[in-house]
């Protein structure tokens, strides 16, 4: 049965939230990508964090995995799915017909498959762009004409598999001998530490391809993730949150709270205090973070509440919102600056920073996107990269009406 299709767009001005929380998150995905420059110091399979060294990188990897790891990009594959349905509301109510307007979405996600193996190739291994675009076509495809229930029992039976997953690798990690509990060659491969530049480029996209797979379908987070954005963005819960503030509060509530907790394993596993393999928490960690990505999205569209209804945002609230308008170029700028600063080919800061050194590079670096950001936003101009896309996707068809600025289509 498909869904009803939608006809309605958003009167007046921009609503903020959809656009706060992009800004907010782009933060968290700066705190959780920039470990992954650092080279020298081995790390295991499953984290990018060392053996911490000071009192100060054990204190910034503990608020690290609670409340950043796993949960910026479930964070990020909702407010893509949000966007998805976004875009094909919007280009129904102008009177595109169905087939087109997800034709349009099918070539949009096709780039962003491109872009990320370009971004992969030249800056960042761990690039999300080629796994949402991937799980994009397969969504728009699979599931865009479904019902709002069948998107709902659909994620809430990946969900199942998840924490069925997470209570089995728990439970073999407690009975399992030691002799058998480390898993051969489990480090991260060190490709940041990787010289010459040339040199760097190949081993960046073979570890970049499986991990569009596996982070895109198999993973399941980011397949469930979208799914729960498409059925919220259905009842417009972020473009309205004065009439869901109930719903959001309880959700942000829970959700942190489930989330948060869901971490406590990995975090005592990474600190010796539990004497456990260190996978065994891992699709826990991965499971909960969905709740805390669920949870960081309704606590922003609260604090959106504080914009008056029909005015546009001012201060840091709009310099927020300009980020979130052009977090694909934001997204992608974070890269160009961390790689020449950190990676072994540039100036090779990675291989000398504590952690949170490099927590407080991530910070500055969030925070040079934000005037970028503001200054393309003053002049009335997209980002680059969102001019680029969606001169890439719209050729050979009309241009559809999609959104200035936005990384989620």
């Amino acid at each position: 049965m498909t869904a009803p299709t939608p006809v309605r767009s958003t009167p007046g001005t921009r609503a903020v939230a959809p656009d706060l929380a992009r800004g907010l998150m782009l933060l968290l995905i700066a705190l959780a990508n920039v470990p992954w420059f650092l080279y020298g110091t081995e790390t295991s399979l499953t984290s990018a964090h060392r053996e911490p060294s000071t009192t100060l990188d054990a204190v910034w990897q503990s608020v690290a995995i609670v409340a950043v790891d796993g949960r910026s990009y479930p964070l990020f594959a909702f407010l893509f799915g949000y966007g998805i349905w976004q875009s094909f509301a919007r280009q129904r109510s102008a009177g595109v017909d169905e087939r087109t307007a997800r034709r349009r979405l099918q070539r949009r996600h096709g780039w962003m498959i491109a872009f990320g193996a370009v971004h992969a190739a030249l800056l960042w291994f761990g690039d999300v762009l080629g796994a949402y675009g991937l799980v994009g076509l397969v969504v728009v495809w699979l599931f865009l004409r479904r019902t709002t229930r069948t998107l709902l029992i659909w994620a809430a039976t990946l969900t199942g598999v998840l924490l069925l997953a997470a209570l089995g690798t728990l439970a073999l990690g407690a009975v399992v001998p030691p002799e058998l509990a480390e898993v051969p060659g489990s480090a991260n491969p060190d490709l940041a530490g990787t010289t010459p530049y040339l040199a760097s480029i190949l081993p960046r996209l073979l570890f970049w391809l499986p991990l569009t797979v596996t982070q895109g379908i198999f993973g399941l987070v980011v397949p469930v993730a979208v799914l729960l954005g498409i059925a919220c963005a259905r009842v417009r819960i972020l473009e309205e949150p004065a009439a869901h503030r109930r719903a959001l509060a309880l959700t942000a509530v829970v959700g942190i709270a489930v989330g948060w907790a869901g971490a406590v394993p990995s975090l005592l596993v990474h600190l010796g205090t539990w004497e456990a393999p260190e996978w065994a928490p891992v699709v826990l960690h991965l499971a909960t973070g969905l709740g805390a990505a669920l949870g960081y999205a309704a606590l922003f569209a609260l604090f959106a509440l504080r914009v008056p209804s029909g005015t546009a945002p001012r201060g840091f609230t709009a310099a927020l919102t300009a980020v979130g308008q052009r977090s694909l170029t934001s997204y992608l700028l974070q890269s160009v600056i961390f790689a020449p600063l950190l990676c072994a080919w540039g100036l090779g800061l990675g291989g000398v920073l504590d952690q949170w050194q490099a927590a407080l590079l991530a910070v500055a670096t969030w925070l040079v996107t934000l005037a970028v950001a503001v200054g393309l936003a003053r002049g009335g101009r997209r980002g680059p990269a969102e001019r680029a896309l969606r001169a890439l996707s719209s050729r050979g068809a009309e241009t559809s009406a999609t959104p200035v600025g936005r990384l989620t289509p």
